[in-house]
């Protein structure tokens, strides 16, 4: 996933309540990091695909995961956050929920003051 792109969903999943953090993968390859109950956490976009899936980690071993969403390779910002935010995670093989729940208090957006300096100045502005 793009950087800017990831931020950009992060930030609108923390803006709901999500526990979203951008994972930085390796040199120009950057994930959603989605932090869930019982010290597991999802990793969107983490494959390297144009496509929407995920892997559900616990201590770096996987323990589900999110199947490919059809048709998401073609999905915008707004759809991207759609999928994310209506995932259910409760089964092995997660599933997309028919509506996402309702969204909880925002989380404060990650960097602070300093966000812009610890991109380099890349982040383009909001």
């Amino acid at each position: 996933m793009d950087e800017n792109r990831c931020h950009h969903v992060v930030d609108a999943l923390r803006d709901r309540g999500i526990d979203a953090h951008v994972a930085t993968l390796g040199v120009g390859s950057y994930a959603v990091k989605v932090l869930l109950d019982h010290g597991r956490e999802a990793l969107w976009g983490s494959e390297g695909t144009s496509s929407l899936e995920a892997e559900v980690l616990l201590d770096g071993d996987l323990v589900g995961f999110i199947p490919e969403i059809p048709g998401s390779a073609d999905f915008d910002e707004a759809q991207i956050i759609d999928a994310i935010a209506r995932a259910d995670y409760d089964e092995p093989e997660g599933r997309e929920r028919s509506a996402a729940p309702p969204p909880k208090p925002s989380l404060p957006r990650e960097g602070g003051i300093f966000r812009r300096f610890m991109g380099g100045m890349r982040e383009d502005a909001d």
